[in-house]
């Protein structure tokens, strides 16, 4: 089960009045469900977010999950003004799970950060593994990050 935009938004605003001062993001085609990259979802996700609430941080995922190029991956980043968001996710690796593995290229994250970076969005490092952190550590020795990016943990037992 999914949550459409109108659930999204309500439940966001559901959760800010109870503290939340940060949001992280994943849009969904209204129709199908299936995760979608295309700015036009987010758009009526972040404007409705904003609508009620303006001093709420949003990122939002740039996942390679369903979409390996920059123009989908980074489609949301073009998103400008209000509606720009203020973090987007950065996995800087592959990850190879159970059943399933989700490709990477460095290429394609050096690309993502270059963009964050010249759009003033900051990074929110997803962290499955300690090689996410090395080649965070090596996006701020190329200057494709600042110091100014947030680590998130994702720990599996």
């Amino acid at each position: 089960m999914y949550l459409s935009i109108n659930e999204t938004v309500e439940d966001v605003h559901r959760a800010y009045e109870l503290g939340i001062i940060m949001t992280h993001i994943h849009a969904r085609d209204e129709k199908t469900g299936v995760p979608t990259y295309k700015k036009e979802v987010y758009t009526e996700i972040i404007a409705g977010i904003r609508k009620y609430v303006t001093n709420l941080v949003i990122c939002t995922s740039l996942s390679g999950r369903n979409f390996n190029t920059i123009d989908k991956r980074g489609d949301v980043l073009t998103l400008e003004c209000n509606l720009k968001p203020d973090m987007g996710s950065l996995t800087s690796s592959s990850l190879f799970f159970n059943k399933v593995s989700r490709m990477n290229a460095p290429s394609m994250i050096e690309d993502l950060a270059s963009l964050m970076k010249s759009k003033g969005i900051v990074p929110e490092l997803e962290v499955f593994d300690v090689g996410l952190i090395n080649f965070g550590k090596f996006l701020v020795k190329k200057v494709l990050l600042d110091p100014h990016y947030i680590l998130s943990f994702y720990l599996e037992t």
